[in-house]
């Protein structure tokens, strides 16, 4: 990778716990001047814009281009942070020609992405063959970050979230036997569906049927029927954003009493569901009404801005630029290597997301969340 060796970067932190005022300020030049003197370090930031996951894209396009315009209008002089945007084209191929494009022609040090873990498992090792960090807003499926040390992810893992999730809720609800629906053509999916299935049994759950559908299917009442024909304690779904809702409302609408609880149901996503989604449990590691250090600014920022409440998935790209300009000022560099290694040691820094901190495998540590739709919004599970 052509290294940017004569690159000096110094990002200072200012952090205000008033939950108003949480941006970074840079002091420094570090890469090429605009026409106007401005200074600007270039980030890649890979996202699914067209193909089955482009609403989700827009969500998370937000939250970054809100972090990015708090940073920049943050900054006392003429040192600004700039997005080099690719579409992924919402595939692994796609990411993989992003990373491509990025690396070898803009030759950015760290980018932001890709989204899925499909696609992430394709896109990070060419990220760590050519030492350019990447960092996964929402790729959440196992062992992806264990490939090498310039790769990151901001979620919590499905194996964390599921074995806190199925504690609490199991606890509470008790049930004994379950039913699981998988997409089986994404990656997030099944290692998810696997997941689910090894923990359930650990704590003495018997799976009734696992029930497979495909990215893009909009008719699941095949394998809603047959799981309501063996009355479940509670039905698991493991999907993309786009078929959740779908799934939701035809298990309504076929009168299933079980309760679902959903991989990383959001707001936007309960939405679309209605009246359907109510009960709906899932697991996540964010919640609109958390009390974290900036939460309830970002929030009202957000909803000023977009005209809508922030979603999960806009929360962990809000939270993932302030993750990397702490490393940036910690680094005092924006050298791809330095980056790695500020980013390796940050431990307890203050996010929206809570206390934030990478483990050795480059993957997210904060505190997960049970959560429920109650009144059409999701709430804590209690």
């Amino acid at each position: 990778m052509k290294s940017f060796a004569c690159i000096i970067a110094v990002i200072t932190l200012i952090i205000g716990f008033s939950a108003c005022e949480r941006m970074p300020q840079i002091i420094q030049p570090t890469t090429a001047q605009t026409e106007d003197g401005i200074s600007e370090i270039s980030i890649g930031l890979v996202l699914p814009l067209t193909g089955h996951l482009a609403t989700a894209a827009e969500q998370m396009n937000h939250g970054f281009d809100l972090a990015l315009n708090e940073i920049n209008m943050a900054s006392s002089n003429n040192t600004k942070f700039k997005f080099i945007v690719e579409d992924d084209t919402s595939t692994p191929e796609g990411a993989v020609a992003a990373f491509n494009k990025l690396i070898h022609q803009d030759g950015v040090p760290v980018i932001l992405g890709p989204a899925t873990s499909g696609a992430t498992q394709a896109a990070f090792p060419i990220a760590q063959e050519n030492q350019v960090v990447a960092i996964s807003p929402t790729s959440a499926a196992r062992g992806l970050s264990a490939i090498g040390d310039f790769v990151f992810r901001i979620p919590l893992t499905t194996d964390v979230v599921i074995l806190r999730g199925i504690k609490t809720t199991q606890a509470k609800l008790g049930y004994q036997r379950v039913a699981t629906m998988y997409d089986e053509t994404d990656l997030f999916s099944t290692d998810r569906d696997v997941a689910l299935r090894e923990v359930l049994a650990a704590n003495g759950v018997e799976v009734l049927t696992t029930e497979p559908f495909q990215s893009n299917d909009t008719d699941f009442s095949a394998q809603l029927t047959r799981i309501k024909a063996l009355n479940p304690d509670a039905i698991f779904v493991s999907a993309l954003p786009p078929e959740k809702p779908g799934i939701l409302i035809q298990g309504h609408e076929l009168g299933i009493s079980a309760p679902f609880i959903v991989s990383s149901l959001t707001s936007v996503e309960v939405e679309a569901a209605g009246a359907a989604a109510d009960g709906a449990i899932t697991f996540m590691g964010w919640l609109s009404t958390d009390d974290t250090p900036g939460n309830q600014a970002f929030v009202q920022n957000y909803s000023t801005a977009f005209g809508t409440e922030p979603s999960s998935f806009a929360a962990a790209s809000y939270a993932s630029v302030y993750i990397l300009a702490e490393a940036i000022k910690t680094a005092e560099s924006t050298d791809s290597i330095s980056i790695r290694d500020a980013l390796a040691n940050i431990k307890d820094f203050d996010t929206v997301l809570g206390k934030f901190s990478f483990d050795a495998n480059g993957d997210a540590v904060y505190e997960p969340k049970t959560l429920i739709v109650k009144d059409g919004a999701l709430q804590p599970f209690e």
